[in-house]
């Protein structure tokens, strides 16, 4: 008897934070792989641009550099975080759109240092194989920025949702309740 009245009233959470290719709130089964992926493509292109030993310029070695270890070190902790309920400890609200931002600006910067790279380097092959992959790695950031609008669309710009109340969309008063507070009495 007691059992029909304390039935169960929380709904298990399809999406829950777990690791090794379970979804999260915010990285499907597809992105979490992909965040994967670009955390060991950009620590592939980090650790081969480490191996050169000399430079003919060394201006795009040392931005190229920058790029590769700048998106293994935020990348690794953008997918820690998204990954996780840490995401809820930091006290941002808006991770679709720091997400977006991050990946495009990262795809953007390995597409710019990897051209940058490959047209003045020495052609040794370390330099070669780090340009490899961060031009892989800048793929990589494309595909997720591609997941990214294809399942959520381009998150700036969408006006915010309006509040509801059992299922009903709260409409605004058209008409104020003590008239115009100017008017005399």
């Amino acid at each position: 008897m007691a059992n029909d009245v304390y039935s169960p009233t929380t709904v298990s959470n399809p999406k829950s934070s777990c690791w090794l290719g379970a979804e999260s709130k915010y990285l499907g089964k597809v992105r979490f792989f992909l965040k994967i992926l670009e955390t060991l493509l950009s620590l592939m292109a980090f650790i081969l641009e480490e191996t050169v030993t000399s430079c003919i310029s060394c201006h795009p070695l040392y931005f190229f550099e920058f790029v590769s270890c700048t998106a293994f070190l935020f990348t690794t902790l953008l997918f820690i975080l998204l990954s996780t309920t840490l995401h809820e400890k930091v006290g941002i609200s808006c991770w679709p759109k720091v997400d977006f931002g991050y990946t495009s600006v990262i795809a953007a910067l390995f597409l710019i240092s990897s051209i940058v790279f490959v047209s003045h380097n020495g052609g040794t092959v370390a330099e070669i194989l780090s340009v490899v992959f961060g031009f892989m790695a800048m793929v990589a950031f494309c595909i997720d920025v591609f997941f990214i609008v294809k399942t959520d669309g381009v998150p700036f710009g969408r006006e915010p949702t309006q509040p509801t109340t059992n299922g009903v969309v709260a409409q605004q008063e058209a008409e104020k309740l003590n008239g115009d507070a100017n008017a005399a009495p």
